[in-house]
């Protein structure tokens, strides 16, 4: 099983000077220390105007710092807003290509579409016609990073002239593919256009089996054709974290950030707001009343404690089951609420130390096994993509230049003088 780190750059009111700042630049600190003790991925989320929640409106830039700063560790979109009036596609393919090469060829794109009427609302985006969007807009980003010249697109939500997309990335055909699922149908989705499945919903094991179960189940089968020009078949999923060897402690330390991502995910959702008048922190404490200590105490019943939140024991207990389930890499969402730096440091340190080495050692064996059971699924999705045709050198077509010839002709014999 592979791990990776989370970010929607969430910073509750009240806010002080310097706050989003140090925010920033704490988070940027922890994917350097997650490099260095081997975690697989550094995730980033794109939202816009969602204060509180995620400050995560610029990925681009955040990511670029930390694949500076790193060596190891992929660095993934999780997700990047591909509909066109968010992010126009062929600047997505730009940055993404750039990015891509600057990190060595450790880039994942993730594709998503955005929930809130604040993000969709600002943009001019109907909420009905979000999911078409965006999945047409995807396949042209990876056409885009692929064909050479793009031969354009005339499509029901965008279009674009022949050009030549530069950069190319590094990673061929393209950096892997994910999608953002929060329930059964994305899942389904996400399976059957050959994607990474980013499972940003907190599931016990049983459900996270039938996911898996679902999403594999539509791999191996005639729904899975390819958006992209590869087919990524793995399943990501959210986890809370805190990890200390005292559990209650882990408790105190991370339940209380991790409920209120949920709590504020649903808010922005479920409830109007007044952009930047919101008291999400407040409103939730209010109605939270004690429930860290409550929720110690209920830990304190049991021996098993199969959780993300708790000792190093408790997390491997959690792990196996989800292992078992069919997943693929489990994210932590450790930079929540209010949360402390220095905890998340800690969790990181001793997770790597104690838990980290037993998963990772099965990792290339169990992938080994996986690829070779889906290769003659994914040849077989792969034959049935409809591929984007590329242009001959006779038939890509010529863009006149701005200026007439015989202007240009004239203005070379003036004299200098002129």
């Amino acid at each position: 099983m592979k791990f990776g780190i989370f970010y929607e750059h969430q910073l509750p009111k009240p806010w002080g000077p310097g706050d989003e700042a140090k925010m920033f630049h704490d988070a940027l600190e922890q994917v350097i220390l997650a490099d260095r003790l081997g975690y697989d991925y550094a995730w980033e989320v794109e939202h816009h105007f969602l204060d509180e929640y995620s400050h995560s409106s610029a990925p681009e830039v955040f990511l670029a710092a930390a694949a500076a700063r790193t060596q190891n560790i992929r660095i993934g979109h999780g997700i990047r807003q591909v509909i066109p009036k968010y992010n126009h596609p062929a600047r997505t393919a730009e940055g993404l290509a750039t990015l891509d090469i600057m990190s060595h060829g450790r880039v994942d794109f993730g594709i998503g579409e955005g929930a809130t009427r604040l993000e969709l609302g600002a943009f001019g985006i109907p909420a009905r016609e979000k999911r078409a969007m965006c999945l047409e807009a995807a396949e042209q980003v990876a056409n885009m990073m692929v064909l050479d010249p793009y031969p354009g697109f005339e499509g029901k939500y965008f279009s674009m002239p022949c050009r030549n997309v530069i950069p190319k990335p590094m990673q061929t055909p393209h950096p892997p593919m994910w999608m953002a699922c929060t329930n059964r149908d994305t899942i389904k989705v996400a399976a059957s256009i050959g994607v990474g499945a980013l499972a940003f919903s907190f599931l016990d094991p049983q459900e996270a089996t039938n996911w898996a179960e679902i999403y594999y189940g539509i791999i191996k089968s005639e729904q899975c054709v390819p958006i992209g020009h590869s087919v990524n078949a793995n399943i990501a999923m959210v986890s809370n974290f805190s990890v200390h060897h005292d559990r209650s402690e882990a408790i105190r330390r991370g339940h209380e950030g991790f409920e209120f991502f949920g709590y504020a995910a649903n808010a922005l959702v479920a409830h109007d707001t007044v952009p930047g008048r919101t008291n999400m922190w407040g409103d939730y404490l209010a109605k939270r009343g004690n429930r860290t200590e409550e929720m110690i105490a209920a830990s304190q019943r049991v021996d098993n404690y199969a959780s993300g939140i708790g000792t190093p024991e408790d997390m491997r207990d959690h792990l196996k089951a989800f292992q078992d389930a069919g997943v693929d890499q489990v994210i932590f969402l450790q930079q929540a609420g209010r949360n402390r730096h220095e905890h998340i440091c800690e969790s990181l340190e001793l997770f790597a130390a104690e838990v980290m080495p037993e998963f990772k050692a099965e990792v290339a064996a169990r992938e080994a096994r996986k690829a070779r059971e889906l290769a003659p699924y994914i040849e077989a999705a792969l034959k049935r993509k409809n591929w984007m045709k590329p242009l001959a050198d006779d038939e890509i077509p010529v863009v006149k230049a701005s200026v007439a010839k015989a202007q240009l002709a004239q203005n070379a014999t003036r004299p200098a003088a002129e």
